[in-house]
């Protein structure tokens, strides 16, 4: 799972994906695809990329339903949330 699919993931479920990075901080994947460090000053000594390749777990927020609440989601479920919007996204531009 690479950022742009968590990216992508967060966009089409119109919801905040948030994990911590191993120095403490943690980045937030708006609803708009924005991946931020809210507690970052200065120039990053660090790669989102890698950072997410060593998370494993996610707290997702502004889910829709009966369960709107925050919830801490392990790696494999959302790997399987991404590769499933991820798909459903490839289906649609193969229509057009």
């Amino acid at each position: 799972m690479t950022l742009a699919d968590l990216r992508r993931l967060s966009v089409r479920k119109q919801i905040s994906i948030s994990f911590e990075l191993r120095n403490g901080m943690e980045c937030v994947v708006d609803p708009h695809g924005v991946a931020r460090v809210p507690a970052l000053r200065r120039v990053p000594d660090f790669n989102l990329e890698e950072e997410l390749a060593s998370a494993r777990e996610f707290r997702l927020e502004g889910l829709a339903g009966p369960d709107v609440r925050p919830r801490a989601v392990p790696r494999a479920e959302l790997e399987t949330m991404a590769s499933a919007a991820g798909a459903g996204a490839a289906a649609a531009h193969e229509e057009e």
